[in-house]
């Protein structure tokens, strides 16, 4: 009696054995996809709406039967965008065995990343860096992204002050990072090479001060018809409001750090006749209708900041891992580079420096609580 129980308990731990094997060795082969960004903190705004990008794609495709028969599984690491949180984060998806990154959200953690990275061999894609030394400098060859850099729409902002509101004299204020102050210097440029507007105040602010009454005299000082920021929405907030509280009517210009719903809660009634460029608006391109009608089902709300972009990064990385049959660094980032994905941003793939062929800007104004596209 003893022996026979010994043998079928014998029988059972082979059996389970068995299992947890097989369950390994599935799990083992999943396409393991890192998603970076800010998901707490103030910016986390920005970050939270790629973290539910990537989980509806990724649940549509596995639904389908993943990639190349292979499932495909998401490990989520917030940066808080801090430079120095982000680096920990690289060496974390790395130690994880990442086959890519969808992320990192702000300029200034992506780069503190990407060495990371690059060492590794592993692809990123961000829907939100837009520092233009990311793709130009050619320092990163890993490095890619589905917004157009800063740039492009420092240019767009530019030319909106000079050119479509006819103004002279523009101050032009960043936060000293590497997204602000990237944005605001090549804004200063074009606007000084225009011929027809000067910079009357070219200064940075401290992120997270609770007074900015010194910068607001000086914009008032200097009798700027406008304000061209570079940088995000709790400093632009801030701004904003104080520039109005002490009765300036001075313009309010910025990027697409402030484009988000969350800028104009924090700064309420003041945001109202704030400009701020952001992605082009696709909402009637049927995909682009499709993503978000999914997101409301899902999670309730609207997509927030950047989802659209995030959605097109996801799909891009999964459909360049089909094409290549691999997920080899190599053969997906030549996919990429090969192979258009039909995405919420339209037909996208990707030229020889990691930008979106077909990504751009469009300036935006707040007008009764909500952004809206200026055609």
């Amino acid at each position: 009696m003893k022996s026979q129980y010994t043998l079928k308990y014998i029988i059972g731990i082979i059996f389970f054995l068995t299992l947890v094997s097989a369950a390994t060795a599935q799990t083992a082969d999943n396409i393991k996809i890192g998603i970076a960004g800010s998901h707490s903190g103030d910016l986390a705004s920005y970050g939270l709406p790629t973290v539910k990008a990537a989980q509806l794609v990724v649940k549509n495709i596995n639904a389908q039967g993943g990639v190349a028969g292979r499932k495909v599984e998401l490990i989520i690491e917030d940066d808080a965008c801090k430079p120095e949180l982000a680096t920990n984060v690289a060496t974390k998806l790395v130690s994880a065995k990442v086959h890519a990154v969808i992320g990192h959200i702000c300029s200034g953690s992506t780069k503190a990343a990407l060495r990371t990275y690059k060492d590794a061999k592993i692809i990123v894609i961000s829907p939100s860096a837009t520092s233009p030394e990311l793709t130009l400098s050619g320092q990163y060859p890993n490095f890619f992204r589905t917004i157009a850099p800063d740039d492009a729409q420092a240019k767009l902002a530019a030319d909106f002050a000079v050119q479509t509101l006819k103004f002279a004299k523009l101050a032009i204020i960043h936060d000293k990072g590497d997204y602000g102050k990237g944005f605001a210097e090549y804004a200063k440029r074009f606007v000084e090479e225009s011929g027809k507007a000067k910079v009357v105040l070219y200064e940075g602010v401290t992120p997270g001060a609770v007074d900015y009454s010194a910068i607001v005299q000086k914009i008032k000082h200097a009798q700027a018809d406008a304000v061209i920021y570079g940088g995000y929405h709790p400093e632009a907030a801030s701004l904003v409001q104080q520039m109005r509280k002490k009765g300036m009517k001075t313009v309010f210009i910025s990027d697409d750090g402030v484009k988000d719903q969350t800028f104009i809660k924090v700064a309420a009634s003041y945001a109202e006749g704030v400009y701020a460029s952001g992605p082009k608006d696709t909402t009637k391109n049927p995909i682009a209708q499709a993503a978000i009608a999914e997101h409301r089902k899902a999670y309730g709300t609207e997509p927030g900041a950047f989802y659209l972009n995030a959605y097109a990064a996801t799909q891009s990385l999964l459909n360049a891992m089909s094409k290549a049959k691999s997920t080899e660094y190599n053969a997906v980032a030549k996919a990429l580079r090969t192979y258009p994905t039909d995405t919420p941003l339209g037909k996208i793939k990707f030229n020889k420096e990691g930008d979106a062929i077909g990504a751009g800007f469009s300036m935006y104004q707040v007008r009764k609580g909500v952004y809206v596209e200026i055609k």
